[in-house]
């Protein structure tokens, strides 16, 4: 068993940077590896980014390649999401989420994930 807890959403102005943390509690969690998902209001959950278990490999959607970096310490239980020039279209709750995969773009992937955090970029 996994919980997770996000932490560092908050309202920006676009242009601004953001960084993201996913604290995890339980066991094993540097077996697992972490994605990031978004949520816009109205919409589906969509796949954001994702790490393996050592953080050599790491996959990001099109949208926030260049942009968003993720990364991990496994020595801190946690993961986290770099956000820098966020634009208006990255307003969404965004979710972590734990994996027994290598690695997966799929919520299905997941197995256990966190209530979410607000991220909100005003224009």
């Amino acid at each position: 068993q996994v919980q997770l807890v996000e932490s560092g959403g908050g309202l920006v102005q676009a242009g601004v940077s953001l960084r993201l943390s996913c604290a995890a509690s339980g066991r094993n969690f540097s077996s697992y590896a972490m994605g990031w998902f978004r949520q816009p209001s109205g919409k589906e959950r969509e796949f954001v980014s994702a790490i393996t278990w050592n953080g050599v490999g790491t996959t990001y959607t099109a949208p926030v390649k260049g942009r968003f970096t993720v990364s991990r310490d496994n020595a801190k239980n946690t993961v986290y999401l770099q956000m820098n020039s966020l634009k208006p279209e990255d307003t969404a709750v965004y979710y972590c989420a734990a994996s027994e995969l290598p690695i997966s773009t799929s919520f299905r992937g997941y197995k256990y994930w966190g209530q979410g955090t607000q991220v909100t970029v005003s224009s």
